[in-house]
């Protein structure tokens, strides 16, 4: 049977996407796509990406792992508010299941990955968000399993 899930790194510009294979083992960078206003819209556009990827030869998707933000003392951030009110938004225009998952460090892990293959900074930059999307996704999927 398969299983699988989309995991998304949101923030106010951009938000990162990544998928996991078919057996909900591994995580993969995806895309990236800009940020719709606030919260609510840029939850609409993703519902978007999920309703094509699902209108696809792929498979239902059977959740949506969100980033959520915490401070490295595990306090709510600025952004975990608006974060929430993406996930909740998300799951309402999706039908799906949405999960959060702790992303402290996300993006630093993700830069020091992406520094290895990419030496210029700018395709770094377009690239970081799916690749910190994967990071939680990945974290959510090892979690899953234990």
């Amino acid at each position: 049977m398969a299983v699988r899930f989309l995991g998304v790194d949101y923030g106010a510009r951009r938000i990162g996407l990544a998928l996991s294979d078919y057996t909900a083992t591994l995580a993969r960078p995806w895309q990236m796509m800009p940020a719709a206003g606030g919260p609510a819209q840029s939850a609409a556009a993703v519902a978007r990406v999920v309703a094509a990827l699902r209108a696809s030869d792929d498979p239902d998707l059977d959740g949506i792992v969100v980033g959520l933000p915490r401070r490295l003392n595990g306090d709510d951030t600025d952004q975990t508010p608006h974060v929430r009110v993406f996930a909740a938004a998300l799951a309402e225009a999706t039908g799906l299941p949405v999960y959060s998952q702790d992303e402290r460090l996300t993006s630093v892990e993700a830069e020091s990955r992406l520094a290895g293959r990419e030496k210029d900074w700018k395709k770094r930059k377009a690239l970081i968000d799916a690749e910190a999307a994967s990071i939680v996704l990945q974290d959510f999927l090892d979690n899953r399993r234990r």
